[in-house]
């Protein structure tokens, strides 16, 4: 029974049918090696057990008389101690060197001193250096219970230590010697083997293998014979006798059956996903080994990229993207010469191109050393002929609606038979179905990129750092209803050193919504440069959106942070309360704002909040998507929400996260999250600096002064000649259209150097064209030709004109004077 020390001490011989239970799903097997003698090299304790001869006597012997196999299974008869079951060819086929494939089949044995007993066994030839020939597998078959008609699948295996000759190496070759099995497959199953310590029989309910033995009821040798006549007969032309052609018709239709059964195998193992790399290895995984023993895929580029393209037959130009090999070669054999991922056209001269063009299968019954020198000619430095030369292939298309989306390239190994006319048929089939799934795999692809391309571009790419504060984002779409929702957040700069915050969220999901998002989105960014107040700004948006339609609904929070006097403004239209961190005690709370109605509601009036804030307070917004779950009481989200704000963190960032994780493992979440966190650092009291101006053309002079001297003191004397040209110019400005109140002058220092002008005046200055003999219309012309940024807005008062210079970069000194 060939068990290790992991199972304790194999029984003696004679055990007989006192076997130890096999494990469930798992049987031990007897493992017997003949060579080219025919005689056994290698005999294992569970041949020892199964077949009642001892090591010693069977090493050496002629395998024939140990397993003999004459004789038939028929009832009224005494079968011999090995007799087929007359399905296929028999144990002496393999054993005398009738087979160069791999055979499998049931037996009845009779053993000295036990009952007769059923037996599956499987013959393997082995092919490679050294004297072994044939691998025979044996197991008893009454522990596997077959009458029920569960088990469909059974593969055969064994361990690195089992200890014959090249055990070791066959170990690594099962796909090999297994025809039935992937190189993943035979990798976990030796795994499992090594883990056990012996040869087992694995079987499960998943799939049917070409190398299976029957189970159904023994079958009369002589119906065998009339088979195999029958066969013969086909396969040389010749006419088949009548009392054969019951058997050959049964061929025929076993053999159409065997292909219908393994093309609703394959449609039911594609398309399990909409994932179209998935969907790539399914399909090439399931022709591999059973149809094929090598299938390389082909796609176009624009498929890959999950691009549309336009419709037509493809060229020569066309680049075609390799994205699965799978074979039942060794480990890593194709890897280097045809990597997957290379893209490259296909000459007209190759069985690739008239397939691709002609939408149409192509065989080819035996590569040639000329055509396979052909194809080698494609493949730069890369000697692909060892790989090809000999092999039988069939090139089918993968395509849907008369579109060939790409191609796969069927090799199999020189032993097996070559690919057939009914094998063009399956294969053709088999592509339509698989270019199918490819197809709605391409399209969801295709459409997702469109939603995520569109989400993309309505988040907006806010800066880490504004005027006084820092910034940190997250966006999260919908986990069941798609990548594109009416979540939105964003950061408006403003003059004067502030910052605008918002997250909006329109009700629904899906492009519509995302295109009302953008609606709005664009609204707020317009009117919060026009500096209006918190509440007439939400008055507005809810009019625009009755404007457009009332069929969308939005919640939206607005929020104006000015760094200079350390206070929120906040106005609300329906949305989740934003959650101030303070720096002082690292105590957070829900700040208390008056709902409102949802914007598209109409005729509702919105209330302005003033909250006083300090350096180093977070001001957290979010859409409900993060704290709401089905079931659940949203007070739960928001107490986790206040929780996960509070705790300490290394960076916006990484405090971001931690609420992410906090909320988004609660299970549940199917609506989209915005976040916005905005740690506000303010702006120190000596960073700024103000003057009034009188209504006198003079002033201009005194306000170049007083800049000059405070960038002096600031240390940053080289902005003093910009500045003085611009301030000078916006003073000039200012003085000469003022009415009656002083004009403003601030200084601003922060990541940028910002002046400000303010008078009484409300019509906004334009930027103009002048003229060679024009007097007037360059002053705005030279500040937006020096300055970083300039804008203008209207206040209550009236207007304020600004601009912004960068700050001069501070100069390391050398290693050698650094402290």
């Amino acid at each position: 029974m060939d068990r290790g020390s992991k199972r304790g001490t194999p029984p003696g011989p004679g055990a007989g049918h006192a076997a130890e239970p096999a494990e469930p799903g798992r049987v031990p097997l007897a493992v017997v090696v003949v060579d080219r003698e025919g005689l056994v090299s290698h005999w294992s304790r569970g041949a020892r057990r199964l077949f009642g001869v001892p090591r010693e006597e069977a090493i050496g012997r002629t395998a024939l008389d140990l397993l003999p196999v004459s004789g038939a299974l028929t009832e009224g008869h005494d079968p011999a101690p090995w007799a087929d079951d007359g399905l296929g060819p028999d144990l002496g086929s393999s054993l005398d060197g009738g087979l160069s494939y791999p055979a499998a089949g049931r037996a009845r044995l009779a053993a000295p001193g036990r009952e007769r007993a059923d037996v599956l066994w499987w013959a393997y030839p082995l092919v490679g250096p050294g004297p072994e020939r044939l691998l025979v597998l044996a197991a008893d078959a009454e522990g596997l219970r077959p009458g029920d008609g569960t088990f469909e699948r059974i593969a055969p295996g064994f361990a690195l230590h089992t200890d014959f000759p090249g055990a070791e190496d066959l170990a690594r070759r099962l796909p090999e010697i297994l025809p039935s099995m992937s190189v993943g497959e035979s990798a976990r199953i030796v795994g499992q083997i090594l883990e056990l310590g012996y040869p087992v029989l694995e079987f499960s309910q998943n799939e049917r293998v070409p190398v299976t033995p029957d189970w159904g009821v023994a079958r009369r040798a002589e119906r065998k014979a009339r088979r195999e006549r029958a066969a013969r007969a086909r396969a040389a032309g010749e006419p088949v006798p009548e009392e054969l052609r019951d058997e050959a018709e049964d061929l025929e239709y076993a053999a159409v059956r065997e292909r219908l059964e393994f093309l609703n195998e394959v449609s039911g193992r594609i398309g399990t996903s909409l994932d179209l790399s998935r969907t790539i290895i399914e399909v090439s995984r399931a022709v591999v080994p059973r149809f094929t023993d090598v299938a390389g895929t082909y796609l176009r580029e624009q498929v890959v990229a999950g691009e549309g393209f336009a419709e037509g037959v493809p060229d020569t130009t066309t680049l075609w993207h390799r994205v699965a090999v799978e074979h039942t070669d060794e480990p890593g054999r194709w890897d280097d010469v045809v990597p997957v991922g290379e893209a490259m056209p296909f000459p007209a001269h190759t069985p690739f191109f008239q397939c691709m063009t002609t939408g149409e299968p192509v065989l080819v019954p035996r590569i040639s050393e000329e055509m396979g020198h052909a194809i080698a000619a494609q493949f730069e430095k890369r000697d692909i002929r060892p790989l090809i030369t000999g092999r039988s292939m069939l090139v089918v298309p993968l395509k849907a609606r008369d579109v060939v989306l790409g191609f796969m390239i069927l090799l199999r190994h020189p032993e097996r038979p070559v690919f057939n006319d009914m094998d063009r048929v399956t294969g053709a089939e088999l592509a339509a179905r698989a270019g199918l799934v490819l197809d709605n795999a391409r399209m969801y692809t295709f459409q997702e990129n469109v939603a995520e391309t569109l989400q993309d571009s309505m988040l907006p790419h806010i800066p880490p750092r504004m005027a006084g504060c820092d910034i940190a984002t997250r966006y999260l779409p919908g986990t069941l209803l798609g990548r594109v929702g009416g979540d939105w957040f964003d950061a408006v700069k403003l003059h004067g050193g502030r910052t605008a915050f918002v997250v909006g969220d329109v009700m629904g999901h899906g492009l519509n919504s995302a295109a009302m998002m953008g609606q709005l989105r664009t609204a707020v960014q317009t009117m919060a440069g026009l500096d209006l107040p918190p509440a007439q700004l939400l008055r507005n948006l809810d009019d625009l959106a009755q404007r457009l339609g009332d069929t969308y609904l939005a919640t939206c929070l607005y929020a104006v942070y000015d760094p200079i006097a350390s206070e929120l403004r906040l106005a609300n239209a329906g949305h989740i309360p934003p959650v101030l961190v303070r720096a002082e005690d690292g105590r957070s709370e829900l700040l208390d704002l008056p709902t409102g109605a949802p914007i598209g509601v109409g005729g509702v009036p919105f209330e302005e909040v003033r909250v006083r804030v300090e350096p180093g307070d977070r001001l957290v917004m979010c859409t409900d998507g993060l704290v709401e779950v089905r079931g659940e009481d949203i007070g739960v989200g928001l107490a986790t929400l206040c929780e996960s704000a509070a705790h300490p963190a290394a960076s916006m960032d990484a405090a971001c996260d931690t609420i992410i994780r906090s909320l988004n493992t609660r299970g549940g979440r199917k609506d989209d999250v915005a976040l916005l966190m905005a740690r506000l650092n303010g702006i120190e009291p000596d960073d700024v600096a103000e003057w009034r101006l009188a209504l006198d053309a003079a002033e201009a002079g005194r306000a170049r002064a007083v800049v000059r001297e405070q960038l002096h003191d600031w240390g940053l004397a080289e902005l003093a000649a910009p500045a003085e040209l611009l301030v000078s110019e916006l003073v000039t400005n200012a003085v000469r259209h003022a009415h009656a109140r002083p004009v403003a002058l601030r200084l601003v220092r922060g990541d940028t150097m910002l002046c400000e002008v303010d008078d009484d005046d409300h019509e906004l200055p334009t930027l103009l064209s002048a003229g060679p003999l024009d007097d007037t219309g360059r002053g705005l012309r030279v500040v937006s030709t020096l300055a970083r940024e300039w804008g203008t807005s209207r206040t209550g008062a009236g207007k304020t004109v600004w601009f912004e210079l960068t700050l001069p970069r501070r100069r390391t000194p050398p290693a050698s004077h650094a402290k």
